[in-house]
């Protein structure tokens, strides 16, 4: 059932007022704030991490306001909230280490929902899930249509709009596609590889979004959006092979593969994790068509093909042009629990591996070669060693080496890097990574370059890990040994690695 139709306060002109955007440093929307403010919006952007927006590209638009708060936190969303002619919700739970991202979601939805009555906010615009109201809907469907029914039982009018598979680069559903196809020839696939869906490239999704603002007609109503055409996900495959240039590559469905099977076989062989992958194979036993078209006359637009989509998104991944990545969720970018300066005594045992050299490299040109490590760069000493360790992790669970890099030359706080997340980067000086593979404890890998009075530098490595219980001592001990190899190799191979060019 619908919501109530909107008041005449909804936004018409893009300086009328201000726009809320949740989930700012996301997927959507890290793409959906920049084109709302190329149109003239003045945009709100909440975010749980200042560090991390304020490293974004649009972060020092005239128009933006950061604003530091989260959806679990009644008061703070109200405040985020106030003032706000419309509100985009772009949240979910449905991140690694998210045991219950139903109840995750629900609960920051209700608070969605009182914050926008309590401040007045215009209007809710929610991105949910494409699908027929079905009783037998995946987990991933049915939370989003409890968000939605949860969004609409406020005060707020909602406009929703339900999207089956986005197609983009560094969308984790093209990343499933890409890397399956791209690395095995012959797959053996469940039976949902014939059920018909009708994705959507990214840029009509954005389009939709922000439309919708000059749109009065949208609010309080349900639409579904899609691209031009149906297919099953097996055609998906096929097209994507003949974009890449990849041989034909063989499909077998068999209806023992379940997608809890599905899961753990896109885990391992692609970066996405099973927490992820498991809830967008399910999704895909339902067939996800548009059942109505009623917002191509409303927001009128050129509806992208399934193969131009694809070859958009494989062009912008290959020319390093990915602005954002589905690893951009989550991550706060902050130094949380391990700093190189905590004394002892400020929260249990800490346990360090420093080392350091003094030369006479360029600066910049040592910076460089530090901002570029992980990826498909590597981390310059001992890749086997490192690979060896992310197949661990993924085997265990773990997120593993193959999230890679948003960017093969420029890291960002927030940014994923391998298993590691970046929480500190100050351009030319220091960068901070934390690990998010599995681990009895918590720990931080950190570079810093150091200028001295005789104009060398001091280029120092830091490798900081807090124990968790006796575990956490002996897998320290056990891998103490390796550091000397790894890390002492490391230091030196980065600057040698700094000083190629001025040897040619």
């Amino acid at each position: 059932m619908n919501a109530p139709t909107a008041p005449s306060s909804d936004i018409t002109s893009p300086d009328s007022s201000r726009i809320l955007v949740t989930g700012s440093t996301g997927y959507i929307g890290g793409r959906l704030i920049p084109l709302l403010l190329e149109r003239g919006y003045r945009v709100r952007a909440l975010v749980r991490s200042e560090k991390k927006a304020r490293n974004r590209p649009w972060s020092t638009h005239p128009n933006l306001e950061i604003f530091v708060g989260n959806v679990l936190d009644h008061a703070s969303l109200v405040e985020a909230c106030r003032g706000c002619g419309a509100g985009y919700y772009l949240v979910h739970s449905m991140l690694p280490g998210t045991r219950d991202y139903r109840h995750s979601d629900l609960e920051a939805a209700k608070t969605m929902r009182d914050a926008a009555a309590e401040a007045g906010l215009g209007r809710i615009i929610y991105l949910g899930g494409l699908g027929e109201d079905r009783t037998d809907l995946s987990e991933h469907l049915k939370s989003r249509r409890e968000v939605e029914r949860m969004l609409q039982s406020g005060k707020t009018p909602v406009t929703i709009l339900r999207a089956a598979m986005i197609i983009g680069s560094g969308s984790a559903s093209f990343e499933i596609l890409r890397y399956l196809v791209d690395r095995l020839p012959c797959m053996i696939t469940p039976k949902w590889v014939h059920t018909p869906s009708q994705p959507i490239a990214v840029r009509n999704v954005l389009e939709y979004l922000a439309g919708c603002l000059a749109q009065p007609s949208t609010a309080g109503e349900r639409f579904d959006i899609g691209g031009p055409d149906v297919v099953t996900y097996e055609e998906l495959m096929r097209v994507y092979a003949e974009e890449a240039g990849l041989p034909k590559r063989w499909i077998v469905p068999v209806p023992v593969l379940t997608p809890r099977l599905s899961s753990y076989w896109i885990h391992l062989v692609t970066p996405v994790p099973a927490t992820i992958a498991r809830p967008l194979a399910e999704g895909l036993k339902n067939p996800v068509v548009c059942q109505e078209n009623r917002i191509r006359a409303i927001i009128p637009q050129h509806l992208i093909p399934v193969r131009e989509a694809i070859r958009l998104a494989i062009q912008k991944t290959l020319s390093d042009e990915v602005v954002t990545r589905w690893t951009d969720a989550g991550g706060s970018g902050e130094v949380e629990a391990i700093a190189p300066g905590d004394p002892e005594w400020a929260g249990g045992t800490l346990l360090r591996d420093e080392r350091s050299l003094v030369t006479s490299v360029d600066p910049a040109r040592l910076w460089s070669v530090i901002e570029s490590i992980g990826g498909t760069t590597g981390w310059y000493h001992a890749d086997f060693l490192w690979r060896l360790r992310g197949i661990m992790d993924r085997l265990f669970g773990g997120v593993g080496l193959r999230r890679g890099r948003r960017n093969a030359h420029e890291l960002l706080p927030g940014d994923a890097l391998d298993f590691w997340r970046v929480i500190d980067c100050q351009k030319g000086r220091r960068l901070s990574l934390r690990a998010e593979m599995k681990l009895p404890g918590e720990a931080v890998l950190q570079f810093e370059i150091q200028p001295q009075p005789d104009g060398s530098v001091r280029f120092c490595q830091r490798a900081l890990f807090r124990p968790k219980g006796l575990w956490g001592l002996l897998y320290w001990a056990l891998v103490s040994p390796l550091h000397a190899y790894v890390f002492g190799g490391m230091l030196s191979k980065i600057v040698r690695r700094a000083a190629e060019p001025a040897k040619s």
